[in-house]
């Protein structure tokens, strides 16, 4: 309860958006992003092209991780921004908002969190030593599967109301639960889901048909750049918690110390956990709280409450101790 009150009280004044530090970052991210995969797929050397190829997932993984903050932002904190996120990142990379919207909030109930229920939860901690690596392997497949998803699926389910049910409740959602069963959206959200789905699915048809006329290896190279900043994002994902819960109901202090920190001063987790997800146990605490704010509103909590405070607990060195901790938890005889 100190932790709680503390994270309230500190950071009332830092806790509204800022709409030019989200605008810039995104835009700058796409530009950079989107200008790195021309010249991976326009260059004739393939030592430049796979670099590019690099800087694009970097700077693109940036670019997409947004879909977290539109989750959580109030829908009139930032006018145009998640139209214009859909339209220049989310529908382009095939991963539209509506695939996280209203879906991530479950995550964030303290009653479902690290239950069966929970779209982004497994025991990753308890189960066995091949499933990390499959569990980072399975994402490459990811952007092909979208674009089977939009380009294929969508439209034969407009024939084929199951399958249409079926592709909502099951590909429809960033879930790593296998179990989870997207429900029909709110009233709220259809229009808006509406236009995002036509638009993924517009532009998956067209991402097929261009093969016609610029034959294959553009669209295989931007789904080798878009499957990196996918495996990127399930690397970030098995360290945003310890996943050592079996699935029973969590108290707040459980929850909090299931998840993970990264601060400064190690500099490596921008990249791997940018637009403020290195502070992923402080944003189970202040779920609203802007990313840009996240530094601050961690410095503040970490010296009012200080070093061994449950507050601490959930802080960690580094990606390679957490991955080091997992993998020993999978080692253990149940």
């Amino acid at each position: 309860m100190a932790m709680l009150r503390g994270a309230r009280d500190l950071t009332k004044d830092i806790a509204e958006v800022n709409p030019r530090i989200y605008w810039a970052d995104m835009l700058v991210s796409a530009a950079v992003g989107y200008a790195a995969l021309a010249g991976a797929i326009l260059a004739d050397s393939t030592g430049l092209a796979i670099l590019l190829g690099l800087v694009s997932a970097l700077v693109l993984y940036r670019a997409l991780l947004f879909i977290h903050e539109l989750s959580h932002i109030h829908r009139n904190a930032l006018p145009g921004f998640r139209m214009a996120w859909n339209v220049l990142v989310g529908i382009p990379m095939l991963t539209p908002s509506l695939m996280y919207e209203g879906v991530h909030t479950i995550h964030h109930a303290r009653t479902r969190y690290g239950t069966v229920e929970d779209p982004e939860y497994l025991p990753l901690a308890l189960m066995k030593p091949w499933s990390l690596p499959v569990f980072i392997l399975i994402s490459l497949l990811a952007p092909p599967a979208l674009v089977i998803r939009y380009a294929i699926l969508t439209p034969i389910g407009l024939v084929l109301p199951p399958l249409r049910k079926l592709v909502w409740e099951r590909f429809s959602a960033l879930s790593i639960n296998p179990d989870f069963r997207r429900r029909p959206p709110a009233e709220e959200f259809r229009r808006r889901f509406f236009w995002q789905e036509t638009g993924a699915t517009v532009w998956a048809i067209a991402l097929l048909a261009s093969t016609a006329f610029l034959g294959w290896r553009p669209l295989l190279i931007a789904l080798a750049v878009f499957s990196l900043t996918a495996v990127l994002n399930q690397t970030r994902t098995l360290v945003a918690h310890l996943w050592e819960n079996d699935g029973e109901p969590m108290t707040v202090t459980a929850q909090y110390l299931d998840s993970v920190n990264v601060p400064p001063p190690g500099l490596l987790a921008e990249i791997w956990a940018p637009v403020g997800l290195r502070y992923h146990a402080l944003h189970h605490l202040l779920p609203s709280m802007p990313y840009h704010a996240l530094p601050e509103a961690h410095r503040r909590l970490a010296e009012h409450l200080g070093a061994g405070s449950t507050y601490d607990r959930s802080n960690h060195r580094g990606l390679a101790p957490l991955v080091g901790r997992l993998l020993s938890s999978t080692m253990k005889v149940r």
